[in-house]
């Protein structure tokens, strides 16, 4: 008003919020920096959407940074914050549920930069990490995983209904992916194998 040389009222200042989903943001600890020296030092989740016959269904995931194991994993038919929770909780689960400092990087959906989620972080004393907007290579080996698993599975069978898709691919995932599926990252091992080579090697004699 007052660049219009109108009088008035003040007009009270209202205090800006972050730009992206109007939500505060975690700082980015990884940095593109999709390694760790070990298993349960941070993690990365993200969502993908999937084609069945009865309509989309949408999976999230929680994926070990160290050993690129699938942790988590939650799928419904909507993408909301329950369902990024539900992989959260599943991946906690998984580690036998103290996952005290563990970093848990993401993109700046809003799934994940809501209060809901912040707050189940929290109380299992996750630290959130979040990439800027702007590049999938911000949040790289949870975009390539699910790319993988498209790639290598749900692009090769077709699902009737949500229900056959989540029972599938959960098996793909426990009985396939985190077993048997070799990586590059691990030196051309499976997830739980390379996780194990590397419980073996922390439980060696330390040399004299």
């Amino acid at each position: 008003m007052a660049e219009l040389g109108l009088a008035g009222r003040v007009k009270k200042r209202r205090r800006s919020l972050p730009l992206q989903g109007k939500r505060p943001v975690a700082p980015d600890l990884v940095r593109r920096k999709f390694t760790a020296p070990a298993p349960d030092v941070a993690w990365c989740g993200d969502m993908t959407e999937i084609v069945t016959d009865e309509g989309k269904l949408y999976l999230a995931t929680v994926i070990d940074l160290h050993s690129r194991r699938l942790l988590g994993y939650a799928m419904d038919a909507r993408h909301d914050t329950e369902l990024v929770v539900a992989s959260l909780n599943m991946a906690t689960a998984t580690r036998g549920g103290d996952v005290h400092g563990v970093i848990m990087h993401t993109d700046r959906g809003s799934e994940y930069t809501s209060k809901i989620f912040g707050n189940a972080c929290g109380r299992l004393d996750v630290v959130q990490s979040m990439g800027r907007v702007g590049s999938a290579l911000n949040n790289a080996v949870a975009e390539a995983t699910n790319s993988s698993i498209k790639v290598e599975y749900i692009h090769r069978h077709r699902f009737t209904t949500r229900t056959e898709a989540r029972i599938k691919i959960a098996t793909w995932i426990t009985d396939w992916y985190n077993p048997h599926r070799r990586h590059s990252a691990c030196d051309w091992l499976s997830p739980i194998d390379y996780e194990n080579r590397h419980t073996a090697t922390e439980q060696q004699p330390q040399a004299a």
